[in-house]
């Protein structure tokens, strides 16, 4: 009977710690999206602003940005260190060095602009950490 108990109260410790873990915000953070570009027809302009809140650096190598409203496009990112407080945005087609360098390159609008899209931000193992719609 007291080994049934202490082997209940390890499993009810350990899915704790397990749920703990899963419900743990990330500090990569989806901030904002641009979602009514300025650029007649393609909105090349469009962006999704990510964040990083905490207080360690991060290394966004082979984590992904995508519609999900839509299934695609997916943006992978090559090795980025992104530094706390930092802001990194995602462009539609449009290349901005100030702001990372990152594009879709796709040549028409991702974001809808009559009805609310969802964009998640997966890190490479696949596990989402950030998503926003507005």
């Amino acid at each position: 009977m007291r080994k049934t108990l202490i082997i209940i109260g390890v499993l009810l410790i350990t899915a704790l710690l397990v749920l703990e873990a899963c419900t743990q915000a990330s500090d990569i953070q989806i901030t904002h999206i641009f979602y009514d570009g300025l650029v007649f027809r393609t909105e090349s302009d469009e962006y999704v602003e990510i964040t990083n809140l905490g207080d360690q650096s991060q290394d966004l190598a082979e984590w992904e940005l995508k519609d999900i409203s839509e299934g695609y496009p997916t943006f992978t990112f090559p090795s980025c260190i992104l530094a706390p407080g930092e802001n990194i945005r995602v462009y539609t087609n449009e290349y901005h060095s100030e702001w990372g360098g990152f594009s879709f390159g796709y040549g028409r609008a991702i974001w809808n602009n009559n009805e609310p899209d969802v964009a998640v931000l997966y890190n490479k193992q696949g596990e989402e950490v950030s998503r926003k719609s507005y």
